[in-house]
Formats: C-alpha cells, structure tokens, sequence
C-alpha cells in the first residue's frame, strides 16, 4: 500500500481535494434541505471520486512515462523505474480506480455518472500531450479544475457559474506552478523531443509566463469573491491565496531551482488548504445567515 500511495503521489491530492471540498459545501448551501445522513454519504462519495479519479490519473502517468523516466536521473528512483511496481500492475491499478470512480459517480447522480468517461478522458488525455504540445501544463490544469464543478454537481446535480469560477482559478493555478516544476527538466525534455513551455520559452519567459497565469487565477478567486458575496473570512483566505503565489515566484529564479520543491510542494500546499478552510467557512457563515 506504501509503494502504491507513493507511485500516486498521494500527499500531492492537497492540491485539487480541498477546491473539491469548496464545490461540494456550496452545493450543499445550495440544498439547504438535505439531511445529515445525505451530507455525510455524499462527503463520502465526493472523497472516493477524488481518490479513485486522481490516483488513476497519476499512476496512467507513471506507467506511460516509464521510459522517460529510467532515462532521467531525477525520476529514475521512482516506483516502476526502479522495479518497485511493475508496469504491468500500474496499468491494472489504473483501469482498477478507473472502474470503481465509475462506480461510485452511479450512486451519485445520473449526471456525475453520464459525465464520468469525459472525466477520466481529460485526466488520462494528459499523460500524452507533453509528447506533441508545450500546452499540456493547460491540460493538467485542465483536470485538477473538474475538482470544484464535479462536487458541486455530485451534490445539486446542475451547473452553476460560482464553482466554476474556482474551476477557472484551478486551471491557470496548476498550470502557472507545473511550468515551474518542469523548469527542473528542460535539458531532458529538450534531448527526448519532449514538449513544455519551459523548453519553448527558455526558463525566463516561462517563468514570466507562469506569473501571468497566476495573475489570471487570482482574478477568477476575485470574481468567485464577488459573485459569491465573500465576507471577511474570503477575503483573508484570498490574502493567503495571493501571498502564496507572490512567494514562491520569489524564491525561483531561471538561474536558481534549488527552491523549486519548497514553491511546488509547500507554497502550493498551504494555498490550497488554507484558503479553503477560509472560503469554507465563508460558506458556512453564509449558509447560517451570518
């Protein structure tokens, strides 16, 4: 179970499950009738569909980049590489999380459950597009952003512009900070014919180019605020958000990527987390008319 934990990189969930948990409580203020029992079985369900969905994802990743990964010294270690995992095993522990995701979105909604395939497309999709577009930071982006819209709908079973406005904030998040991890590989990528705005742009303009897109992320965080009637506790949430995001471009530079983990893992890490448990409990002062 370690080894599978780590071939996922589960530690890295704190990234998209606590935007998860920001859709799943505003569509729970969205049907304010719904009783305990329903809340804690769909809390329930919505974590499943994270895990199953994510590690899925991560372990496609792992089993297509296998030989990448041999080849490039900072990855070799890594489970399938190293012969930890076999590449035959990651690929039924990704149809497994595949299937049971499936499974789980049936007992949520017909919605959640027509919409699941799309799903698993856009996060598996991924796995291929560094091998014919520098966009495919966009791409990841792209599915960690299903996150807050997919547990609203778990929830309500509908749309609505609010979580997609986090969804929006996702997108240009992951990919502004996945450009910086990736200016660790530029010289690999560059030999393997592999594709990231790092190795088009050079680390300097894609340093610039992930600053912009956290620009773009903070300006949807700001019109989820005002479209949400954000109080005091989202506002100190957004101060966080930003605070978190001007930090780790200052600690990277083109030159130094020495820090480059410390901006991935922990300024990320505690934007997430921290902002969602102020935006959370903005929801819930809302939701009891405070």
């Amino acid at each position: 179970m370690k080894n599978y934990l780590s071939l996922v990189k589960f530690s890295h969930t704190i990234f998209a499950m606590p935007f998860a948990l920001i859709g799943f409580f505003l569509g729970m203020r969205a049907v304010q009738h719904e009783t305990g029992h329903d809340f804690l079985l769909k809390f329930i369900l919505v974590i499943f569909c994270m895990v199953f969905a994510r590690s899925a994802a991560m372990a496609f990743n792992r089993y297509l980049d296998r030989h990448y990964d041999n080849l490039n010294p900072r990855t070799a270690i890594r489970e399938i590489p190293s012969g930890i995992i076999s590449a035959k095993n990651a690929l039924i522990f990704t149809v497994v999380n595949c299937l049971l995701f499936i499974a789980v979105t049936f007992f949520i909604n017909k919605l959640c459950f027509y919409l699941s395939p799309i799903a698993l497309f856009v996060i598996l999709f991924y796995s291929f597009t560094k091998r014919f577009t520098s966009l495919c930071h966009l791409v990841l982006g792209l599915g960690l952003s299903l996150a807050p819209i997919g547990a609203y709908i778990a929830v309500t079973g509908e749309f609505s512009w609010l979580p997609l406005m986090y969804s929006f904030a996702v997108i240009f998040w992951v990919s502004g900070f996945d450009i910086i991890y990736a200016m660790q590989d530029v010289e690999f990528d560059e030999s393997q014919k592999l594709h990231s705005i790092p190795v088009k742009m050079g680390r300097k303009n894609a340093l610039l180019f992930s600053t912009l897109l956290h620009v773009i992320s903070l300006a949807f965080v700001t019109a989820a605020g005002f479209l949400g009637s954000g109080g005091i506790a989202f506002i100190i949430g957004w101060i966080i958000f930003a605070g978190m995001l001007f930090y780790q471009h200052s600690i990277v530079k083109p030159n130094d990527l020495r820090r480059v983990n410390l901006a991935f893992m922990t300024a990320n890490g505690i934007a997430s987390v921290v902002f969602a448990t102020f935006v959370i409990i903005d929801i819930f002062l809302k939701w009891r008319g405070y």
